[in-house]
C-alpha cells in the first residue's frame, strides 16, 4: 500500500528525491551542456529555444530532468518549514488547493497536506523519467507517440511545486538567500513551458502576476 509507505517514513527519509543523472558522453549531456552555457550567457528567452537541428522531444526531455533536479534541491532546502501542521493542505494561496492522483495507484483525487503531495508527486516524476520507454536514454531509440502530453502533464506538477514555495514558504526562503536562485529557475521554467505551449495558461493563475513581473523585462 502506497500511501502507508509514506505516511510511515521519517520526515528525514523524504527531504530529497536522488538527482537524475544524463549519462555523460550521450547526446542529451551534450544538450544540457549546450543549455547550461547558454543560460550562462543570461538570455534565458535564447536559453530556451529549440538549438538548430535538434529533435524537439529530446530538447523538452533534457530540459524536463533537469527542472526535476532543480526543484528537488530548491523545495529540499525549505522541508524543515513544510510540515504536516503547517501546511496540511496543498495549496498556492488561499484560492488555489491541490488534491493528489495519478491515475494508476490513486485514481480518485485525495486530499493530502503539502509534504505528502510533494512526495507523491517527486516519486511519480521520478518514476516516469526513470521509464526508459518514455524517456529513452540510448541513441536512436524513439520517443513514443504520447511523450509530449506526459511532459506536458510533469511540468504542470512540478509547477505546483513553485506555487506552493512562493505562496506558503518565500519568507525562509529570504531568509536561506536563496531568492535569486529561486527566480531565476522559476523564469527559466516559464520561458520554456511559453516557448513550446507546455502549460495551459489556467493552471499558471496562482503565479501569473509572478510570471508577468519576471518575464515583462524581457519582451
Amino acid at each position: 500500500n502506497v500511501s502507508s509507505l509514506f505516511c510511515s517514513g521519517s520526515r528525514s527519509s523524504k527531504t530529497f528525491k536522488p538527482k537524475k543523472n544524463i549519462p555523460e558522453g550521450s547526446h542529451q549531456y551534450e544538450l544540457l551542456k549546450h543549455a547550461e552555457a547558454t543560460l550562462g550567457s543570461g538570455n534565458l528567452r535564447m536559453a530556451v529555444m529549440l538549438p538548430e537541428g535538434e529533435d524537439l522531444n529530446e530538447w523538452v526531455a533534457v530540459n524536463t530532468v533537469d527542472f526535476f533536479n532543480q526543484i528537488n534541491m530548491l523545495y529540499g532546502t525549505i522541508t524543515d518549514f513544510c510540515t504536516e501542521e503547517s501546511c496540511p493542505v496543498m495549496s498556492a494561496g488561499p484560492k488555489y488547493e491541490y488534491h493528489w492522483a495519478d491515475g494508476t495507484n490513486i485514481k480518485k483525487p485525495i486530499k493530502c497536506s503539502a509534504p505528502k503531495y510533494i512526495d507523491y508527486l517527486m516519486t511519480w516524476v521520478q518514476d516516469q523519467l526513470d521509464d526508459e520507454t518514455l524517456f529513452p536514454s540510448k541513441i536512436g531509440v524513439p520517443f513514443p507517440k504520447n511523450f509530449m502530453s506526459v511532459a506536458k502533464t510533469i511540468l504542470k506538477r512540478l509547477f505546483r511545486v513553485y506555487a506552493h514555495i512562493y505562496h506558503q514558504h518565500f519568507d525562509p526562503v529570504i531568509q536561506l538567500q536563496e531568492e535569486a536562485h529561486l527566480n531565476t529557475s522559476f523564469k527559466h521554467f516559464i520561458f520554456f513551458v511559453q516557448e513550446f505551449n507546455l502549460i495551459d495558461r489556467r493552471e499558471l493563475a496562482p503565479l501569473q502576476e509572478l510570471i508577468e513581473k519576471l518575464t515583462s523585462k524581457d519582451r
